[in-house]
């Protein structure tokens, strides 16, 4: 999870950090798959069985920008 956006107010709140995850992955060599929005809709599309990623929009585009990373090898 990264950023929380306010739904009201369109602030942009970096609950647990931002970059701590890229800058390990790069120490290490490893690829740095992405970031997936903290937001309410995945756990409630995941508790009704329809994951977020298989919808639209910008935590569905996340998902797919991950995937996309993770089949090509961590190369954006």
């Amino acid at each position: 999870m990264s950023a929380y956006i306010c739904p009201n107010c369109g602030h942009e709140a970096h609950l647990f950090g931002h970059g701590g995850v890229a800058l390990e992955a790069m120490k290490h060599n490893l690829p740095f798959l992405g970031e997936i929005p903290l937001e309410l809709e995945v756990r409630l599309a995941g508790d009704a069985g329809r994951p977020i990623a298989a919808g639209e929009g910008a935590v569905s585009e996340a998902y797919a920008r991950l995937a996309d990373r993770l089949i090509g090898g961590g190369m954006a």
